[in-house]
């Protein structure tokens, strides 16, 4: 590919993730804070999505998902937990550590989450190929490899 090609492609493809992590952010939201569910930050809904549908998670281990401290973590928590979304409790063998897991509210948040994320790969995976999806989920990493690597910094 000549210089001109190259920088071409290169705005190109920095316009389309500018937009994109720009829609992401404000249509997720759009999506995941219904009249059911206003009372929570899009922010919350990771939490949930974090904490999961099966067996209690631990605060460490769900501030460890989030990449966040766990003092961060109780402060969200605080209000999901008022707000009838999680349940926290001390664990029965070591009683420094609370566990957390979703309230039927909790779940319906979660799911309704998931939705969106299921919609979501359906609608990109529409009419491309399995090799086009395997360049994507390839591209996709390589991206996340990079961001990993300069949050690490």
């Amino acid at each position: 590919m000549d210089t001109e090609k190259k920088a071409g492609a290169d705005k190109i493809l920095n316009e389309l993730l500018v937009k994109l992590f720009k829609n992401i952010m404000e249509i997720e939201e759009k999506y995941l804070i219904t009249p059911e569910f206003k009372d929570i930050s899009v922010n919350d809904m990771h939490i949930i999505e974090a904490i999961g549908l099966k067996e209690p998670k631990s605060m460490s281990a769900i501030a460890k998902l989030m990449s966040i401290t766990t003092g961060t973590l109780t402060k969200s928590m605080d209000g999901l937990s008022e707000k009838k979304y999680v349940i926290r409790e001390r664990g029965k063998k070591d009683k420094r550590v609370v566990f957390a897991h979703l309230t039927e509210k909790g779940r319906r948040a979660y799911l309704h989450h998931e939705s969106f994320h299921r919609n979501m790969i359906a609608r990109i995976k529409d009419g491309i190929s399995e090799q086009e999806t395997t360049v994507l989920i390839f591209a996709l990493a390589k991206l996340n490899d990079y961001f990993n690597q300069i949050y690490r910094q």
